[in-house]
């Protein structure tokens, strides 16, 4: 027999017999274990290609758009993940890969995986330091709340409040609290309250919702909500799930409320313990208010005993006696030299005479008128500056004398026998003998009976 001719294959064939066989003799779906490398995501396509590595081996993959979206977490080189898909050939390379139509962190769930790496990545760029958390206003008036309203969650967060703080405003912005999409709308919203508060004057903003899966809390883990509470210019309160739960909501926002039922606590303060504090600092302002009364009481019964009170007009006596004592002085000084100046005109008329009487006569004469006038008009200037001085002193002295204001038509009641001036109604008694001063010191006695 001779030989047949042999069939000659394209290059197309081959890869294409190869893709047959493989897609014939492997399973229809492989799960394989593996660390990604040379990770790439082509734009615009959004299509990723990678290759999965063991020590041993590479395997080519690819993983498009779709599925691509669909992952929790992000993919990176050197992390060890559970890729599931088939094995397909690539005609034009000839090149066998995987096709991944999903994938797992090896060793931890997928939502762990991401909420460790957004955690990582956020607080890398500072989005949970306290530098940046603003402050909680003491006593808000009004307060915004973005959750479902018709969960659970906001008559909790009602309640809750209200039972605290009854005077507040609440403004209910409903907003899917889940799901696709969830926290894009949660994230729109809370701009939108910003952009609009200088009309809606919100003091607090509480975002939150009840209790549920990881699923279920996952729009509060999303990174455009975390960067929309960053921004908030209205302090933002984390409300989420229960006790146990922890989102990166609740790291970004201004404060936490480990449940929607504790939002109130954290948001508002508590009425009655207002209340108190209030009372308290009354009855300590009223304390100073009296002790203050009573030193400046004090006070003014020790200005009242002093001696010029007693006896205002002592003051005025006294200076009426010094200006006498000066003007006595002045007159037997004015005197002596008067009649020292007499002496020595008598002494110079005799030497005069002696000599031309007749011609220095006339001079001693107009000296001695001259000496006179100067005595008088010293005498008198002194007399005018005492007068002025006296005048002003009894014009202080009225000024400090608590009875004058006897002549406005006030008077003053003292207690007959001890003489203490009556200012309250306890200081007297039923039967006491009481002593009224009108003006021009008038008095008017009286006996007590009935207060």
């Amino acid at each position: 027999m001779g030989k047949e001719k042999a069939k000659i294959y394209t290059v197309s064939q081959v890869n294409g017999l190869i893709k047959g066989v493989l897609e014939s003799n492997l399973p229809g779906r492989l799960t394989v274990a593996g660390e990604i490398s040379d990770w790439k995501e082509h734009s615009p396509s959004g299509h990723c290609y990678f290759s999965l590595k063991d020590e041993k081996s590479n395997l080519p993959c690819a993983m498009w758009k779709p599925n691509v979206l669909r992952v929790r977490f992000r993919p990176e080189n050197g992390l060890a993940v559970l890729a599931s898909g088939f094995i397909d050939v690539y005609v034009p390379r000839g090149r066998y890969q995987l096709i991944v139509d999903e994938f797992v962190p090896a060793g931890v769930g997928a939502l762990q995986l991401a909420f460790e790496q957004m955690v990582k990545k956020l607080r890398a760029e500072g989005l949970f330091e306290d530098k940046h958390k603003k402050r909680l206003p003491a006593y808000p008036a009004r307060i915004g709340i973005l959750t479902s309203e018709s969960g659970a969650a906001v008559r909790d967060i009602e309640d809750s409040i209200f039972n605290r703080w009854p005077c507040v405003k609440l403004f209910l912005y409903p907003v899917p609290v889940q799901g696709e999409g969830a926290a894009e709308k949660i994230a729109a919203a809370i701009r939108d309250v910003n952009r609009r508060n200088k009309k809606l004057k919100l003091d607090i903003l509480i975002v939150g919702r009840g209790g549920g899966s990881r699923e279920d809390l996952w729009a509060f883990n999303e990174e455009v909500l975390a960067r929309a509470i960053f921004e908030s210019q209205i302090p933002v309160i984390s409300a989420v799930g229960h006790e146990v739960d922890v989102t990166i909501a609740d790291y970004v926002a201004d404060a936490r409320a480990s449940t929607p039922t504790k939002a109130g606590v954290v948001a508002v303060p508590d009425y009655v313990e207002v209340l108190e504090q209030l009372g308290s600092m009354e009855r300590r302002i009223a304390g100073e208010l009296r002790a203050g009364l009573d030193l400046a009481s004090q006070r003014l019964e020790t200005l009242l005993a002093g001696a010029i009170f007693r006896n205002p007009l002592s003051l005025v006596h006294n200076r009426e006696q010094q200006v006498d004592e000066v003007r006595t002085v002045l007159v037997g000084s004015v005197r002596e030299l008067l009649a020292s100046a007499r002496k020595l005109v008598s002494a110079g008329y005799e030497h005069i005479v002696k000599i031309e009487p007749h011609r220095l006569l006339g001079k001693m004469a107009v000296d001695v008128g001259r000496l006179g006038s100067r005595a008088d008009a010293a005498i008198k200037s002194v007399l005018t500056r005492a007068r002025m001085g006296i005048t002003a002193g009894a014009n202080r002295l009225a000024g400090l004398n608590p009875k004058a204001v006897l002549k406005r038509g006030y008077s003053i009641t003292t207690v007959k026998g001890t003489g203490k001036v009556v200012r309250k109604r306890e200081e007297i008694e039923i039967g006491d003998l009481m002593v009224t001063e009108l003006a021009e010191e008038n008095l008017i006695e009286s006996k007590v009976t009935k207060k």
